[in-house]
């Protein structure tokens, strides 16, 4: 079925578990080279870094604990819902949906047709591109949320108040925007 090689090819920046939002509001941890002394506090751009380190630490975990429960990992599920939110589309537009360059999606892409999760069928208005959508197996799959990262993340949303939950979401957005734009710069 599927492997764990795409884990780094689709990195996406999401609210994760409470521990990232809760610590957005709490003191730094108590780390100390030296006993008995005070750790430096990190300052807002060290702490975010730590937060979405330990976030992204805790989404490679969680997307290998449910590929060895469900046989797919956390980028494939994204893309799985995304295929069953959006119906029919291309693998470009889907590129777009997900902010990440179309060559990011080839792997997820195989695997998930490997898995006989989604199949590939030509435009009938334009037999040059092909649109993606889901099979029966992965429309199961799609319709399935106990053990997922989704999951997660959607319990721990649903017990923030809606202002916290926008504000996390427009501070990773314009994080994404500000690191895509570095990227884009060749900065």
């Amino acid at each position: 079925m599927a492997d764990n090689r795409d884990h780094d090819s689709l990195s996406l920046p999401g609210v994760g578990d409470s521990g990232f939002i809760q610590a957005l509001s709490q003191s730094q941890p108590k780390v100390s080279a030296v006993p008995d002394t005070k750790p430096k506090p990190l300052g807002d751009a060290l702490g975010f870094m730590q937060l979405l380190w330990a976030l992204a630490h805790g989404l490679e975990s969680a997307s290998k604990r449910m590929h060895a429960e469900l046989g797919i990992t956390g980028p494939q599920r994204l893309v799985l819902r995304l295929l069953g939110h959006h119906g029919r589309i291309s693998a470009g537009e889907l590129a777009e949906v997900l902010h990440v360059d179309p060559s990011s999606l080839t792997g997820v892409l195989r695997r998930l047709e490997e898995a006989e999760l989604i199949r590939r069928e030509s435009d009938p208005f334009d037999r040059r591109r092909a649109l993606l959508e889901l099979t029966r197996r992965g429309v199961r799959l799609n319709d399935r949320r106990e053990g997922t990262i989704e999951a997660a993340i959607g319990a721990t949303l649903s017990k923030l108040p809606k202002d916290r939950v926008a504000a996390a979401r427009a501070v990773l957005k314009a994080l994404a925007s500000a690191l895509d734009e570095r990227g884009s710069d060749g900065q």
